[in-house]
């Protein structure tokens, strides 16, 4: 078979890539290649599954603005598609008197990233949220969640499959050679 554009690698970076190109250039032809039997069979299957609200990158970053609008990207995709995920939040604990300054900056820097629901919460409320939790303050991230990446990544290759894709399994890739520009017969060119 010929395609006009191959992906190297079925994890979820190459799907969700694949499965946005095929979706901005539907007469193109695509693949992705994997070396492995399925996709998402590396990290992308053995993560630790967080959605990251976005507390800890510097206000006003490129990392920042990804991260959040990512997450509720990843929220509205889980839900349309039916993945499970559960939006467990989390606390950021000061346990010494001298980490509460770092908790109260981390808690600006989170408001300047525009991450919903955070609050800075007292010892009594850290034990009603978590039981077993000890601490003076908590940043208190109800946005935070968790998912099953290696599902996402399944369901990228399933709407990339649908879109007219190719993925080609235990096919890896051991050599690359730059081609000539070919001459735009395509509406894509």
């Amino acid at each position: 078979s010929s395609f006009d554009v191959a992906v190297v690698g079925a994890g979820i970076v190459g799907l969700a890539a694949a499965r946005e190109l095929i979706q901005r250039h539907p007469s193109l032809a695509f693949a992705v290649l994997e070396k492995e039997q399925e996709p998402a069979h590396h990290q992308s299957g053995h993560n630790s599954g967080v959605i990251h609200s976005g507390i800890y990158y510097t206000p006003g970053s490129l990392k920042a603005k990804l991260c959040v609008q990512g997450a509720a990207l990843c929220y509205k995709y889980c839900d349309q598609k039916g993945i499970p995920y559960k939006r467990c939040g989390k606390l950021i604990v000061a346990v010494e008197h001298d980490e509460i300054p770092r908790l109260k900056a981390l808690y600006e820097r989170g408001l300047q990233n525009n991450v919903p629901g955070l609050k800075l919460i007292g010892a009594k409320e850290i034990q009603e949220k978590e039981p077993f939790c000890r601490g003076l303050m908590a940043l208190d991230s109800p946005y935070t969640g968790i998912v099953d990446y290696k599902q996402v990544a399944q369901s990228y290759a399933r709407d990339f499959q649908e879109a007219g894709g190719t993925i080609l399994t235990d096919f890896e890739v051991t050599n690359m050679e730059m081609a000539k520009e070919s001459a735009p017969e395509s509406e894509d060119g």
